[in-house]
Protein backbone atom coordinates (compact mmCIF):
# COMPACT_ATOMS: atom_id res chain seq x y z
CA UNK A 1 0.00 0.00 0.00
CA UNK A 2 1.68 3.86 -0.97
CA UNK A 3 1.24 6.46 1.17
CA UNK A 4 -2.00 8.00 -0.39
CA UNK A 5 -3.93 5.26 -0.05
CA UNK A 6 -3.00 4.77 4.00
CA UNK A 7 -4.16 8.25 4.29
CA UNK A 8 -7.29 7.91 2.22
CA UNK A 9 -8.75 4.61 4.00
CA UNK A 10 -7.22 6.39 7.58
CA UNK A 11 -9.48 9.69 6.67
CA UNK A 12 -12.29 7.17 5.60
CA UNK A 13 -12.70 5.09 8.65
CA UNK A 14 -12.96 8.35 10.37
CA UNK A 15 -16.19 9.67 9.06
CA UNK A 16 -14.87 11.27 5.91
CA UNK A 17 -16.82 10.60 2.91
CA UNK A 18 -16.24 13.46 1.01
CA UNK A 19 -12.93 15.34 -1.05
CA UNK A 20 -13.81 18.70 -2.92
CA UNK A 21 -11.12 18.93 -5.64
CA UNK A 22 -8.86 21.28 -7.61
CA UNK A 23 -6.00 18.90 -7.68
CA UNK A 24 -2.39 19.39 -9.56
CA UNK A 25 0.27 17.22 -10.79
CA UNK A 26 1.66 16.66 -6.78
CA UNK A 27 -1.63 15.33 -5.89
CA UNK A 28 -1.68 12.99 -8.61
CA UNK A 29 -1.01 9.70 -6.47
CA UNK A 30 -4.43 10.91 -4.40
CA UNK A 31 -6.30 11.73 -6.59
CA UNK A 32 -5.27 7.81 -7.78
CA UNK A 33 -5.64 6.87 -4.25
CA UNK A 34 -9.50 8.24 -4.09
CA UNK A 35 -10.66 6.42 -7.33
CA UNK A 36 -9.00 3.27 -6.66
CA UNK A 37 -10.81 3.08 -3.23
CA UNK A 38 -13.92 5.09 -3.91
CA UNK A 39 -14.67 5.57 -0.85
CA UNK A 40 -15.46 9.02 -1.12
CA UNK A 41 -17.46 11.46 -3.18
CA UNK A 42 -15.47 13.83 -5.21
CA UNK A 43 -16.73 16.94 -6.30
CA UNK A 44 -14.21 19.15 -8.49
CA UNK A 45 -14.06 23.22 -7.93
CA UNK A 46 -12.52 25.23 -11.01
CA UNK A 47 -11.03 26.94 -8.42
CA UNK A 48 -9.76 26.60 -4.99
CA UNK A 49 -11.75 29.74 -3.52
CA UNK A 50 -14.91 27.07 -4.56
CA UNK A 51 -13.58 24.28 -2.97
CA UNK A 52 -12.78 25.93 0.38
CA UNK A 53 -16.16 27.82 0.01
CA UNK A 54 -17.98 24.40 -0.57
CA UNK A 55 -15.96 22.26 2.12
CA UNK A 56 -17.06 25.22 4.19
CA UNK A 57 -21.02 24.82 3.46
CA UNK A 58 -20.73 20.56 3.64
CA UNK A 59 -19.17 21.13 7.42
CA UNK A 60 -21.69 23.67 8.53
CA UNK A 61 -24.38 21.47 7.34
CA UNK A 62 -23.15 17.71 7.96
CA UNK A 63 -21.55 18.82 11.00
CA UNK A 64 -18.54 17.09 10.48
CA UNK A 65 -15.54 17.80 7.89
CA UNK A 66 -14.91 17.31 4.41
CA UNK A 67 -11.42 17.15 2.90
CA UNK A 68 -10.18 19.43 0.32
CA UNK A 69 -7.43 18.37 -2.14
CA UNK A 70 -5.02 21.71 -2.90
CA UNK A 71 -1.83 22.36 -5.07
CA UNK A 72 1.15 23.72 -3.83
CA UNK A 73 1.49 27.16 -1.54
CA UNK A 74 -0.70 28.85 -4.54
CA UNK A 75 -3.48 26.79 -4.33
CA UNK A 76 -3.49 26.90 -0.55
CA UNK A 77 -3.25 30.94 -1.11
CA UNK A 78 -6.19 30.75 -3.74
CA UNK A 79 -8.26 28.71 -1.27
CA UNK A 80 -7.20 31.20 1.96
CA UNK A 81 -10.38 33.90 1.31
CA UNK A 82 -12.69 31.16 2.41
CA UNK A 83 -10.67 29.45 4.95
CA UNK A 84 -10.54 32.40 6.72
CA UNK A 85 -14.41 32.57 6.31
CA UNK A 86 -14.36 29.06 7.56
CA UNK A 87 -12.06 29.75 10.41
CA UNK A 88 -14.19 32.66 11.81
CA UNK A 89 -16.88 30.17 11.62
CA UNK A 90 -15.68 27.51 13.46
CA UNK A 91 -16.36 25.20 10.65
CA UNK A 92 -14.17 21.55 10.51
CA UNK A 93 -12.14 21.23 7.16
CA UNK A 94 -9.15 19.03 6.27
CA UNK A 95 -7.30 20.42 4.31
CA UNK A 96 -4.55 18.27 2.21
CA UNK A 97 -2.12 20.27 0.17
CA UNK A 98 0.37 18.49 -2.05
CA UNK A 99 4.06 19.55 -2.19
CA UNK A 100 6.68 18.75 -4.14
CA UNK A 101 8.69 15.46 -3.11
CA UNK A 102 10.88 16.36 -0.18
CA UNK A 103 14.43 15.28 -2.52
CA UNK A 104 12.93 18.15 -4.62
CA UNK A 105 12.40 20.59 -2.43
CA UNK A 106 16.23 21.94 -2.70
CA UNK A 107 16.03 22.84 -5.80
CA UNK A 108 13.47 26.02 -6.31
CA UNK A 109 11.36 24.90 -8.86
CA UNK A 110 8.84 27.49 -10.11
CA UNK A 111 5.90 26.21 -8.18
CA UNK A 112 8.24 26.25 -5.18
CA UNK A 113 7.17 28.29 -2.18
CA UNK A 114 6.53 27.91 1.55
CA UNK A 115 3.34 25.82 2.06
CA UNK A 116 3.27 26.15 5.74
CA UNK A 117 3.77 30.05 5.75
CA UNK A 118 0.64 30.01 3.24
CA UNK A 119 -1.46 28.07 5.53
CA UNK A 120 -0.76 29.36 8.85
CA UNK A 121 -3.57 32.34 9.27
CA UNK A 122 -6.01 30.21 7.83
CA UNK A 123 -5.56 26.87 10.10
CA UNK A 124 -5.42 25.76 13.23
CA UNK A 125 -3.37 23.07 12.90
CA UNK A 126 -0.90 22.53 10.11
CA UNK A 127 1.53 20.01 10.03
CA UNK A 128 3.80 18.52 7.08
CA UNK A 129 4.31 15.24 7.10
CA UNK A 130 7.96 12.81 6.03
CA UNK A 131 7.31 9.93 4.97
CA UNK A 132 4.91 7.11 3.45
CA UNK A 133 4.92 5.13 6.74
CA UNK A 134 3.79 8.42 9.02
CA UNK A 135 0.90 9.81 6.47
CA UNK A 136 -1.62 8.04 7.66
CA UNK A 137 -0.69 8.83 11.53
CA UNK A 138 -0.19 12.29 11.06
CA UNK A 139 -3.60 12.11 9.06
CA UNK A 140 -5.68 11.04 11.76
CA UNK A 141 -4.02 13.44 13.91
CA UNK A 142 -5.47 16.12 11.62
CA UNK A 143 -8.64 15.01 11.34
CA UNK A 144 -8.99 14.82 15.12
CA UNK A 145 -7.93 18.43 15.37
CA UNK A 146 -10.79 19.64 12.68
CA UNK A 147 -13.32 17.55 15.03
CA UNK A 148 -12.43 19.19 18.10
CA UNK A 149 -14.34 21.89 19.31
CA UNK A 150 -15.32 24.00 18.36
CA UNK A 151 -14.38 22.93 14.89
CA UNK A 152 -11.56 23.83 13.51
CA UNK A 153 -9.56 24.46 10.56
CA UNK A 154 -6.41 21.17 10.09
CA UNK A 155 -4.07 21.35 7.03
CA UNK A 156 -1.97 18.13 6.37
CA UNK A 157 1.45 19.22 4.02
CA UNK A 158 2.15 16.26 1.80
CA UNK A 159 4.77 16.07 0.29
CA UNK A 160 4.36 14.25 -3.22
CA UNK A 161 6.97 10.83 -2.32
CA UNK A 162 4.85 10.29 0.41
CA UNK A 163 1.82 9.32 -1.25
CA UNK A 164 4.01 7.65 -4.03
CA UNK A 165 6.64 5.85 -1.61
CA UNK A 166 5.17 2.38 -0.64
CA UNK A 167 4.98 1.12 3.54
CA UNK A 168 1.63 3.43 3.69
CA UNK A 169 -0.28 2.29 7.09
CA UNK A 170 -3.62 2.88 8.01
CA UNK A 171 -4.00 4.71 11.04
CA UNK A 172 -6.18 4.28 13.62
CA UNK A 173 -8.83 7.35 14.55
CA UNK A 174 -8.02 9.81 16.90
CA UNK A 175 -10.58 11.26 19.87
CA UNK A 176 -11.36 14.72 19.08
CA UNK A 177 -11.08 17.59 21.60
CA UNK A 178 -14.44 18.16 22.88
CA UNK A 179 -15.30 21.08 24.41
CA UNK A 180 -13.88 22.49 27.65
CA UNK A 181 -16.16 22.92 30.87
CA UNK A 182 -18.05 26.15 31.95
CA UNK A 183 -16.38 27.92 35.02
CA UNK A 184 -18.81 27.77 38.16
CA UNK A 185 -17.64 31.25 39.51
CA UNK A 186 -18.42 31.85 35.77
CA UNK A 187 -22.49 30.40 36.29
CA UNK A 188 -22.67 32.38 39.69
CA UNK A 189 -21.99 35.75 38.30
CA UNK A 190 -24.46 34.78 35.15
CA UNK A 191 -27.32 33.91 37.25
CA UNK A 192 -26.93 37.08 39.59
CA UNK A 193 -26.49 39.25 36.19
CA UNK A 194 -30.30 37.86 35.17
CA UNK A 195 -31.67 38.81 38.00
CA UNK A 196 -31.33 42.43 36.80
CA UNK A 197 -33.40 41.48 34.09
CA UNK A 198 -33.69 44.11 30.74
CA UNK A 199 -30.74 45.90 31.73
CA UNK A 200 -29.12 42.22 30.90
CA UNK A 201 -28.53 40.70 27.48
CA UNK A 202 -27.69 36.93 26.54
CA UNK A 203 -25.69 37.18 23.62
CA UNK A 204 -25.30 33.45 22.33
CA UNK A 205 -23.50 32.17 19.03
CA UNK A 206 -22.11 28.38 18.16
CA UNK A 207 -23.54 25.66 18.16
CA UNK A 208 -26.21 26.43 20.63
CA UNK A 209 -28.11 28.34 17.44
CA UNK A 210 -27.96 24.57 15.34
CA UNK A 211 -29.93 23.36 18.10
CA UNK A 212 -33.85 24.02 18.36
CA UNK A 213 -34.14 22.71 21.42
CA UNK A 214 -31.63 24.44 23.20
CA UNK A 215 -32.71 28.21 21.37
CA UNK A 216 -36.33 27.56 22.74
CA UNK A 217 -34.08 27.08 26.37
CA UNK A 218 -32.67 30.31 25.39
CA UNK A 219 -35.97 32.38 24.95
CA UNK A 220 -37.48 30.48 28.31
CA UNK A 221 -34.42 31.96 30.02
CA UNK A 222 -35.38 35.61 28.70
CA UNK A 223 -38.89 34.85 29.68
CA UNK A 224 -38.90 33.79 33.16
CA UNK A 225 -35.86 37.00 33.92
CA UNK A 226 -36.98 39.44 31.44
CA UNK A 227 -33.25 39.48 29.91
CA UNK A 228 -32.72 40.39 26.32
CA UNK A 229 -31.05 37.94 23.89
CA UNK A 230 -29.41 38.91 20.94
CA UNK A 231 -26.73 36.98 18.35
CA UNK A 232 -23.70 38.26 16.56
CA UNK A 233 -23.85 39.35 13.42
CA UNK A 234 -22.66 36.18 11.63
CA UNK A 235 -22.90 32.99 12.78
CA UNK A 236 -21.77 29.30 11.53
CA UNK A 237 -25.43 28.19 11.07
CA UNK A 238 -28.89 29.16 12.73
CA UNK A 239 -32.02 27.13 12.69
CA UNK A 240 -34.84 29.12 12.96
CA UNK A 241 -38.00 30.48 11.03
CA UNK A 242 -41.85 29.26 12.48
CA UNK A 243 -42.04 27.91 15.46
CA UNK A 244 -38.42 28.59 16.65
CA UNK A 245 -37.23 31.21 18.37
CA UNK A 246 -35.57 34.15 16.13
CA UNK A 247 -33.71 36.28 17.81
CA UNK A 248 -31.97 39.75 17.04
CA UNK A 249 -28.67 39.94 15.31
CA UNK A 250 -26.48 42.99 16.41
CA UNK A 251 -26.08 45.04 13.44
CA UNK A 252 -23.72 45.62 10.76
CA UNK A 253 -23.92 49.27 10.80
CA UNK A 254 -22.36 50.73 13.82
CA UNK A 255 -24.24 53.66 14.71
CA UNK A 256 -27.34 50.92 14.67
CA UNK A 257 -25.42 47.78 16.75
CA UNK A 258 -24.27 51.19 19.07
CA UNK A 259 -28.53 52.04 19.54
CA UNK A 260 -29.26 48.62 19.76
CA UNK A 261 -26.73 48.16 23.00
CA UNK A 262 -26.90 51.46 24.22
CA UNK A 263 -28.56 50.47 27.81
CA UNK A 264 -26.93 46.78 28.27
CA UNK A 265 -25.33 47.21 31.46
CA UNK A 266 -24.21 43.07 31.58
CA UNK A 267 -24.00 41.12 28.66
CA UNK A 268 -23.61 37.81 29.05
CA UNK A 269 -21.71 35.87 26.20
CA UNK A 270 -22.30 32.03 25.42
CA UNK A 271 -19.87 31.16 22.58
CA UNK A 272 -19.25 34.69 21.56
CA UNK A 273 -17.32 37.76 21.90
CA UNK A 274 -18.12 40.98 22.59
CA UNK A 275 -19.61 42.76 19.66
CA UNK A 276 -17.08 44.91 18.25
CA UNK A 277 -17.19 47.12 14.59
CA UNK A 278 -16.37 45.61 11.39
CA UNK A 279 -13.51 48.21 11.14
CA UNK A 280 -12.69 51.38 12.67
CA UNK A 281 -14.15 54.72 11.19
CA UNK A 282 -13.51 58.33 12.13
CA UNK A 283 -15.39 59.54 15.30
CA UNK A 284 -17.15 55.97 15.78
CA UNK A 285 -15.91 53.19 18.45
CA UNK A 286 -14.48 50.36 17.77
CA UNK A 287 -16.21 48.49 20.91
CA UNK A 288 -19.93 48.35 20.33
CA UNK A 289 -20.87 48.36 24.46
CA UNK A 290 -21.17 50.83 26.43
CA UNK A 291 -17.80 51.44 28.67
CA UNK A 292 -19.79 50.58 31.59
CA UNK A 293 -21.04 47.41 30.56
CA UNK A 294 -19.92 44.21 32.55
CA UNK A 295 -19.00 41.88 29.93
CA UNK A 296 -19.23 38.20 31.05
CA UNK A 297 -17.89 35.15 29.74
CA UNK A 298 -20.20 32.03 30.56
CA UNK A 299 -18.98 30.18 27.84
CA UNK A 300 -16.44 30.88 25.38
CA UNK A 301 -16.10 29.74 21.89
CA UNK A 302 -14.14 26.66 22.91
CA UNK A 303 -16.06 26.00 26.02
CA UNK A 304 -19.55 23.56 26.53
CA UNK A 305 -22.50 26.35 25.53
CA UNK A 306 -25.34 24.03 25.39
CA UNK A 307 -24.07 22.71 28.96
CA UNK A 308 -24.50 26.80 30.06
CA UNK A 309 -27.43 27.00 28.56
CA UNK A 310 -29.06 24.13 30.30
CA UNK A 311 -27.41 24.74 33.84
CA UNK A 312 -28.43 28.69 33.24
CA UNK A 313 -32.22 27.60 32.53
CA UNK A 314 -31.85 25.32 35.47
CA UNK A 315 -30.55 28.10 38.23
CA UNK A 316 -33.25 30.57 37.24
CA UNK A 317 -36.02 27.94 36.70
CA UNK A 318 -36.41 28.35 33.26
CA UNK A 319 -38.67 25.92 30.73
CA UNK A 320 -38.25 26.29 26.90
CA UNK A 321 -40.68 29.00 25.35
CA UNK A 322 -43.62 28.38 23.69
CA UNK A 323 -42.87 30.06 20.59
CA UNK A 324 -45.69 32.60 18.93
CA UNK A 325 -45.33 32.40 15.33
CA UNK A 326 -44.77 35.95 13.82
CA UNK A 327 -46.78 36.52 10.73
CA UNK A 328 -46.21 35.12 7.08
CA UNK A 329 -45.29 37.61 4.60
CA UNK A 330 -47.75 37.44 1.90
CA UNK A 331 -46.58 37.94 -2.29
CA UNK A 332 -45.97 41.56 -2.90
CA UNK A 333 -47.54 42.86 -5.90
CA UNK A 334 -45.83 43.32 -9.60
CA UNK A 335 -43.90 46.54 -8.52
CA UNK A 336 -40.18 47.16 -9.01
CA UNK A 337 -37.71 45.29 -6.84
CA UNK A 338 -36.98 47.70 -4.25
CA UNK A 339 -35.41 46.34 -1.41
CA UNK A 340 -38.50 45.88 0.77
CA UNK A 341 -40.06 44.61 -2.15
CA UNK A 342 -37.14 41.99 -2.47
CA UNK A 343 -37.57 40.91 1.10
CA UNK A 344 -41.26 40.56 1.23
CA UNK A 345 -40.70 38.38 -2.35
CA UNK A 346 -38.26 36.20 -0.38
CA UNK A 347 -40.05 35.80 2.76
CA UNK A 348 -43.05 34.57 0.77
CA UNK A 349 -41.52 32.03 -0.87
CA UNK A 350 -38.89 29.79 0.69
CA UNK A 351 -40.01 26.55 1.27
CA UNK A 352 -40.36 24.51 3.95
CA UNK A 353 -36.77 23.39 5.09
CA UNK A 354 -34.60 25.48 3.10
CA UNK A 355 -31.47 25.89 3.38
CA UNK A 356 -30.68 29.27 3.20
CA UNK A 357 -27.01 31.07 2.30
CA UNK A 358 -27.06 34.39 2.73
CA UNK A 359 -24.65 36.66 0.82
CA UNK A 360 -26.68 39.19 0.25
CA UNK A 361 -25.13 42.20 1.47
CA UNK A 362 -26.50 45.22 1.45
CA UNK A 363 -29.43 44.78 -0.59
CA UNK A 364 -30.21 41.40 1.42
CA UNK A 365 -29.64 42.93 5.08
CA UNK A 366 -33.07 43.11 5.86
CA UNK A 367 -34.45 39.73 4.31
CA UNK A 368 -33.61 38.10 7.92
CA UNK A 369 -35.54 40.12 9.88
CA UNK A 370 -38.83 39.42 7.19
CA UNK A 371 -38.24 36.16 7.47
CA UNK A 372 -39.14 35.48 11.13
CA UNK A 373 -42.50 34.05 10.00
CA UNK A 374 -40.89 31.87 7.22
CA UNK A 375 -41.40 27.95 7.05
CA UNK A 376 -38.66 26.05 9.33
CA UNK A 377 -34.80 26.86 7.91
CA UNK A 378 -31.30 26.73 8.34
CA UNK A 379 -29.51 30.14 7.50
CA UNK A 380 -26.05 29.98 6.72
CA UNK A 381 -24.03 33.10 6.30
CA UNK A 382 -20.51 34.50 5.41
CA UNK A 383 -18.85 35.12 8.66
CA UNK A 384 -15.13 36.38 7.86
CA UNK A 385 -16.49 39.19 5.49
CA UNK A 386 -14.23 37.73 2.68
CA UNK A 387 -16.85 37.92 0.00
CA UNK A 388 -17.35 35.23 -2.97
CA UNK A 389 -18.42 32.12 -0.49
CA UNK A 390 -22.50 32.23 -1.53
CA UNK A 391 -21.90 30.13 -4.54
CA UNK A 392 -19.57 27.56 -3.55
CA UNK A 393 -21.04 27.61 0.29
CA UNK A 394 -24.44 26.93 -1.81
CA UNK A 395 -22.92 23.81 -3.42
CA UNK A 396 -21.27 22.03 -0.34
CA UNK A 397 -24.90 22.16 1.78
CA UNK A 398 -26.77 20.34 -0.79
CA UNK A 399 -24.33 17.72 -0.89
CA UNK A 400 -24.17 17.39 2.84
CA UNK A 401 -27.81 17.81 2.63
CA UNK A 402 -29.32 16.50 -1.05
CA UNK A 403 -33.19 16.27 -0.20
CA UNK A 404 -33.42 19.59 0.85
CA UNK A 405 -33.86 22.60 -1.26
CA UNK A 406 -31.12 25.39 -0.97
CA UNK A 407 -32.10 29.24 -1.66
CA UNK A 408 -29.07 31.40 -2.16
CA UNK A 409 -29.51 34.79 -1.51
CA UNK A 410 -26.42 36.73 -3.72
CA UNK A 411 -24.54 40.33 -3.82
CA UNK A 412 -24.04 40.67 -7.48
CA UNK A 413 -20.63 42.36 -7.28
CA UNK A 414 -19.59 39.49 -4.87
CA UNK A 415 -20.57 36.21 -7.31
CA UNK A 416 -18.41 37.23 -9.16
CA UNK A 417 -15.67 36.70 -6.75
CA UNK A 418 -16.62 32.35 -7.40
CA UNK A 419 -18.98 32.24 -10.04
CA UNK A 420 -17.44 29.07 -10.81
CA UNK A 421 -19.40 27.67 -8.06
CA UNK A 422 -22.45 27.24 -10.45
CA UNK A 423 -20.61 25.01 -12.91
CA UNK A 424 -19.54 23.08 -9.79
CA UNK A 425 -23.50 22.78 -8.77
CA UNK A 426 -24.71 21.58 -12.23
CA UNK A 427 -21.82 19.08 -12.39
CA UNK A 428 -23.33 17.76 -9.05
CA UNK A 429 -26.59 18.55 -10.09
CA UNK A 430 -26.70 20.16 -6.72
CA UNK A 431 -30.64 21.58 -5.96
CA UNK A 432 -29.62 25.10 -5.53
CA UNK A 433 -31.95 28.33 -6.41
CA UNK A 434 -29.41 31.12 -6.59
CA UNK A 435 -30.87 34.58 -6.94
CA UNK A 436 -28.74 37.24 -7.77
CA UNK A 437 -28.97 40.91 -6.49
CA UNK A 438 -28.52 42.71 -9.37
CA UNK A 439 -27.99 46.39 -8.74
CA UNK A 440 -24.79 46.90 -11.08
CA UNK A 441 -22.97 48.08 -8.00
CA UNK A 442 -21.02 47.64 -5.05
CA UNK A 443 -23.02 49.20 -2.66
CA UNK A 444 -21.62 48.08 0.77
CA UNK A 445 -18.36 50.33 -0.52
CA UNK A 446 -20.35 53.20 -1.58
CA UNK A 447 -21.83 53.71 2.12
CA UNK A 448 -18.43 52.46 3.37
CA UNK A 449 -16.90 55.25 1.29
CA UNK A 450 -19.62 58.20 2.91
CA UNK A 451 -18.68 56.78 6.54
CA UNK A 452 -14.86 57.56 6.25
CA UNK A 453 -16.02 61.12 5.22
CA UNK A 454 -15.30 61.01 1.61
CA UNK A 455 -17.34 62.85 -1.02
CA UNK A 456 -17.21 60.94 -4.16
CA UNK A 457 -16.46 61.84 -7.71
CA UNK A 458 -16.59 59.51 -10.95
CA UNK A 459 -13.23 57.92 -10.86
CA UNK A 460 -14.04 57.09 -7.06
CA UNK A 461 -17.48 55.71 -8.42
CA UNK A 462 -15.45 54.02 -11.32
CA UNK A 463 -13.83 51.71 -8.80
CA UNK A 464 -17.04 50.82 -7.42
CA UNK A 465 -19.38 50.34 -10.12
CA UNK A 466 -19.98 47.11 -11.84
CA UNK A 467 -22.33 48.10 -14.55
CA UNK A 468 -20.02 49.08 -17.58
CA UNK A 469 -20.36 46.78 -19.43
CA UNK A 470 -23.18 45.66 -17.29
CA UNK A 471 -22.70 41.76 -16.37
CA UNK A 472 -25.36 39.38 -17.43
CA UNK A 473 -26.05 36.94 -14.82
CA UNK A 474 -28.35 34.40 -17.12
CA UNK A 475 -25.95 34.10 -20.00
CA UNK A 476 -22.77 33.35 -17.37
CA UNK A 477 -24.98 30.64 -15.38
CA UNK A 478 -26.42 29.29 -19.06
CA UNK A 479 -22.64 29.04 -20.21
CA UNK A 480 -21.80 27.29 -16.88
CA UNK A 481 -24.67 24.27 -17.50
CA UNK A 482 -27.33 26.52 -14.79
CA UNK A 483 -30.62 27.39 -16.71
CA UNK A 484 -31.57 30.91 -15.33
CA UNK A 485 -34.05 33.59 -15.77
CA UNK A 486 -34.30 37.49 -15.18
CA UNK A 487 -37.05 39.21 -13.23
CA UNK A 488 -38.18 42.66 -12.88
CA UNK A 489 -40.77 42.67 -10.42
CA UNK A 490 -41.25 41.43 -7.17
CA UNK A 491 -44.34 38.83 -7.73
CA UNK A 492 -43.02 37.41 -11.22
CA UNK A 493 -39.31 36.95 -8.43
CA UNK A 494 -41.46 35.16 -6.00
CA UNK A 495 -43.48 32.87 -8.27
CA UNK A 496 -40.33 32.08 -9.62
CA UNK A 497 -38.37 30.79 -6.59
CA UNK A 498 -41.44 29.00 -5.73
CA UNK A 499 -41.24 27.52 -9.17
CA UNK A 500 -37.45 26.80 -9.13
CA UNK A 501 -37.17 24.86 -5.58
CA UNK A 502 -39.63 22.49 -6.74
CA UNK A 503 -37.91 21.18 -9.48
CA UNK A 504 -34.40 19.06 -8.95
CA UNK A 505 -30.80 20.77 -10.32
CA UNK A 506 -29.50 24.59 -9.90
CA UNK A 507 -31.11 27.40 -11.75
CA UNK A 508 -30.29 31.00 -11.15
CA UNK A 509 -33.02 33.99 -10.81
CA UNK A 510 -31.44 37.51 -11.79
CA UNK A 511 -33.15 39.84 -9.63
CA UNK A 512 -33.15 43.37 -11.23
CA UNK A 513 -33.20 45.90 -8.61
CA UNK A 514 -34.90 49.15 -8.55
Amino acid sequence: MNGAESLVRTLSAGGVDVCFANPGTSEMQFVDALDRTRLMRCVLGLFEGVVTGAADGYGRMAGKPAATLLHLAPGMANASANLHNAKKARTPILNLVGDHALRHQAYDAPLSADVEAAALPFSDFVRMTRSAADIGADGAEALAAAMSAPGKIATLICPSDTGWDEGGVVAEPRKPQGPAPIDAVALDAAVEALGRGHETMILVGGSVLEDVALTALVAGIAERTGCRVAVPAANRRLERGRGRANFAKVPFAVDLAVEMLADVRTLVMIEARQPVAFFAYPGKPSVLLPDACTRLTLADLHEDGPDAVRALADRVGARPARIADAPRATAPQAVPISYQALEMAIAAALPEDAIVVDEGLTAGRGIYDATFGAPPMSWIAITGGSIGIGPPMAAGAAIACPDRPVVSLQADGSAMYTIQGLWTQARENANVTTVIFANGTYEILKHELTRVGANPGRSALDMLEINRPSLDFVSLAKGMGVPGVRVEDAATLCQAIRDSVKEPGPKLIEAILA
